[in-house]
C-alpha cells in the first residue's frame, strides 16, 4: 500500500521533471552565450599575445611619466558619506601620482555632518571643492552630478583654467596610484576611458563580499574584454570612468543639457550607451600588473546580504527596467546582443535559484534512493535520449563556466580564494533573485503611482589604516608632489644626509623644510590626523596614563581620554611594534595624533 509521504514525493517528483525540459533550454541557450563571450575573450588574448595584433596598447612607465597631464576633475556624489568622504579624500590625495587634479564632492543641503566633513577638506586642501546642490536630498547620483558640473564650470570661470577630463569615483572608492596617469595617456584618443574596478580581499568567511570579487574579477578580465573585441558598447563602472570635455559637451548637447540622466539609477551604464551611439571613442584600460598589484580602483562592497540585496535592486533597475524603458532593443543587432545579455538576469537570476534547488532536490533523492535501496523519482525524466544529451550539455557548460571564473578568481585573489567560488555562486544566485523580485516591485510600484525613483543608498565602509598603508605614495613623493620641497633639493638632500638621520628630518635641519610642512606631509602621507596639543589644557592624571618607560621609549604622550578611547601624541608614526608595547598598559582604543617635535618636546617637558 502507497503511504501518503510517497505519494506527495511522487507528486513533486512530476513537478520537479515537468521543470526540467524548460530550465535546460534556458540554461542551454544561456550557457552557449556565456562561452560564446569566453571564447571571444580567449580569441583576443590569443591574436594579441601569439601574433601581436589587435587590442589595445599598453604604455610603458617612460610614455606615464613624460606626456603632459591633462587637468582631470574627479567627482565624487556624497548622501550621509561624513564617515568615509574624509579617509577617501585624504587618503586618495596621499596616494595619487598626479599632479593636475582637483575633488569636486557633490552633497546636499539637508546633510549637514557630510557638509561639514567636506568643509573641513576645503579649509586643508586647495585642490578639494565643495558642490552643494540647490535642493535637498536624496535625488538621483546622476542629478547630484549635474550639479558636480555646474559647480566645476563656475570654478572655471572665477579661476580662469578648464578642466580637460571629469572623472567620477564613489566615497568608498581606493584610487590606484597611477591610475590618472593612464587615464591620461588613454584620453589622447578617447573620450570615455574606464579604469578596472575590482573589490578589495576579504576572508573566506566573507561570504557575500566574495561574491563581489569573483563577478567583478570575471567581468573585468571575461566580459569587458570580450565587449571590445565584439565591438560593443562599454558601459561605465560608475567609479575609475574618464570622460572628455568634448565627449560631455557632445552628451549635453544631445540631451537638454543633462550630462547625467537625473532620472536614471545607472547613469553609468546609460553614459556609456548613449557616448557609444554618439559616436565617441571608448576604451577599457587592460587589467595590468604593476609593482605587486593591479592597476584598478579597488574598495569593499557591501558585505551582508541586506545592503547586497539592495545596492543590485538599484542595478536591475537602472540596467536592466529604465534601459529597457528608454532604450528598447534599438542600436542593431550586435548593440541588441549585449542589451539581451544585460537584461538576461530579469529572467535568469530567478531561475537560476530554482535550478540550485532542483540540483539540490535531486542530489537528496538520489542519494536517499541508493541508500533505502528504491527506485529513483527522477530517473525517467533523463531517459529519453535527447533529454539526456541535454542535461549533459548543460551540465558541460556550467562545469567551462565554473573554470572560467575560477581562473579569473584565481589571477587576482590566488588559488584557494578562488577554489571556492563555485560555492560563492548559491549565495550569489540567492542575491540576484531577491534583488530581481525587489526591483520589479519597486520599478512597477513607482511606474503605477507616477513616483520617481530616488537613490538606493548604499551604506560604505573604508578600509584599515593598515589596508590603506600598502596604496601610499613615499614619504618623498608626497613631499615633492604636494610641493613642500622641489625634486632638486630633494636629490640633494638625499645625498648630503648623515647615516642614520631620516631624509624629513635632515630636510628641516637644513632649512629646505619646515618642521610644520614636514609633519602635514608625513600626516597626509599616513593618514594620522595632526594637530597642536596646549600643554595648559592636558590633564597631568591623563598626560600620566602610560607609565614613563613606555612615553620615553616609544615617544608618546596621552593627551585626551573620551568615547572610549586614549589619544596620544607622536612626533612621528607609530610602527606595529610600537603599538604593541603600549596596548598591554591600557584597554581603551589606542588613537594617535601627529605634532610637531617641539609640540611633543613641550608637553614631556611641562607634563611628565
Amino acid at each position: 500500500m502507497v503511504s501518503q509521504a510517497q505519494r506527495s514525493l511522487a507528486l513533486i517528483d512530476a513537478f520537479v521533471a515537468a521543470c526540467l525540459a524548460p530550465l535546460a533550454v534556458y540554461i542551454l541557450i544561456s550557457g552557449l552565450d556565456d562561452l560564446f563571450v569566453a571564447l571571444a575573450c580567449a580569441f583576443g588574448w590569443m591574436r594579441q599575445r601569439l601574433w601581436g595584433r589587435g587590442g589595445v596598447r599598453r604604455p610603458d612607465a617612460r610614455e606615464l611619466q613624460t606626456l603632459p597631464q591633462k587637468r582631470i576633475a574627479i567627482f565624487v556624489p556624497a548622501w550621509k558619506e561624513d564617515a568615509v568622504i574624509g579617509a577617501m579624500v585624504i587618503h586618495n590625495i596621499a596616494a595619487i601620482r598626479y599632479r593636475r587634479y582637483d575633488f569636486f564632492v557633490g552633497a546636499y543641503p539637508n546633510d549637514d555632518p557630510t557638509l561639514d566633513a567636506v568643509r573641513e577638506l576645503e579649509a586643508r586642501f586647495e585642490n578639494v571643492h565643495l558642490a552643494v546642490c540647490p535642493h535637498d536630498g536624496p535625488t538621483s547620483k546622476a542629478d547630484c552630478l549635474n550639479w558636480t558640473y555646474q559647480r566645476m564650470m563656475l570654478y572655471e570661470e572665477q579661476h580662469g583654467v578648464r578642466f580637460d577630463l571629469v572623472m567620477t569615483h564613489d566615497a568608498e572608492d581606493l584610487v590606484h596610484a597611477d591610475s590618472l596617469l593612464w587615464i591620461n595617456f588613454y584620453a589622447e584618443e578617447y573620450d570615455f576611458v574606464q579604469i578596472p574596478v575590482l573589490a578589495l580581499p576579504t576572508p573566506l568567511t566573507g561570504v557575500v563580499h566574495g561574491v563581489y570579487c569573483d563577478e567583478f574579477a570575471e567581468y573585468q578580465i571575461k566580459d569587458v574584454p570580450a565587449r571590445e573585441i565584439l565591438g560593443g558598447f562599454l558601459p561605465s563602472n560608475g567609479v575609475g570612468t574618464a570622460y572628455s570635455r568634448a565627449g560631455l559637451e557632445k552628451l549635453a548637447q544631445a540631451e537638454s543639457n543633462r550630462i547625467f540622466e537625473p532620472a536614471c539609477l545607472t547613469e553609468d551604464y546609460e553614459n556609456g550607451m548613449r557616448l557609444h551611439r554618439l559616436g565617441c571613442k571608448q576604451v577599457f584600460v587592460p587589467l595590468t600588473r604593476a609593482n605587486g598589484e593591479f592597476i584598478a580602483t579597488r574598495e569593499y562592497f557591501p558585505q551582508n546580504l541586506h545592503a547586497a540585496i539592495r545596492q543590485r535592486t538599484r542595478w536591475v533597475i537602472g540596467i536592466a527596467l529604465q534601459s529597457w524603458e528608454r532604450h528598447g532593443w534599438s542600436g542593431g543587432w550586435r548593440q541588441a546582443y549585449w542589451l539581451w545579455r544585460d537584461r538576461k538576469g530579469l529572467l535568469g537570476n530567478p531561475l537560476s535559484t530554482v535550478t540550485n534547488a532542483i540540483f539540490i532536490y535531486g542530489l537528496a533523492t538520489w542519494v536517499f534512493s541508493r541508500a533505502a535501496h528504491v527506485p529513483w523519482g527522477l530517473a525517467r525524466a533523463s531517459a529519453h535520449p535527447v533529454a539526456r544529451w541535454m542535461l549533459i550539455a548543460t551540465l558541460a557548460l556550467q562545469a567551462v563556466h565554473a573554470v572560467v571564473r575560477v581562473g579569473c578568481v584565481w589571477r587576482i585573489y590566488g588559488p584557494l580564494f578562488a577554489l571556492c567560488a563555485p560555492l560563492r555562486t548559491l549565495a550569489g544566485n540567492y542575491i540576484n533573485t531577491m534583488a530581481t523580485f525587489r526591483a520589479l516591485w519597486l520599478y512597477g510600484k513607482a511606474r503605477l503611482r507616477g513616483e520617481p525613483l530616488v537613490w538606493l543608498k548604499t551604506e560604505h565602509s573604508y578600509p584599515s589604516r593598515e589596508t590603506l598603508l600598502g596604496h601610499r605614495r613615499s614619504l618623498g613623493e608626497v613631499l615633492i608632489g604636494s610641493g613642500y620641497v622641489t625634486e632638486e633639493d630633494f636629490a640633494s638632500a638625499l645625498l648630503s644626509r648623515p647615516a642614520g638621520i631620516r631624509i624629513g628630518e635632515h630636510l628641516v635641519r637644513t632649512g629646505k623644510l619646515t618642521e610644520e610642512d614636514f609633519c602635514e606631509a608625513l600626516s597626509l602621507q599616513q593618514g594620522i590626523p595632526l594637530g597642536y596639543v596646549r600643554p595648559d589644557e592636558v590633564n597631568r592624571r591623563v598626560a600620566r596614563a602610560l607609565p614613563r618607560h613606555i612615553v620615553r621609549s616609544w615617544r608618546v604622550l596621552p593627551f585626551r581620554i573620551a568615547e572610549g578611547a586614549i589619544f596620544l601624541a607622536v612626533p612621528e608614526p607609530p610602527d606595529e611594534e610600537a603599538e604593541a608595547a603600549i596596548r598591554p598598559f591600557t584597554r581603551l582604543e589606542v588613537r594617535f595624533q601627529l605634532v610637531t617635535f617641539s609640540n611633543f618636546e613641550e608637553l614631556a617637558t611641562q607634563l611628565l
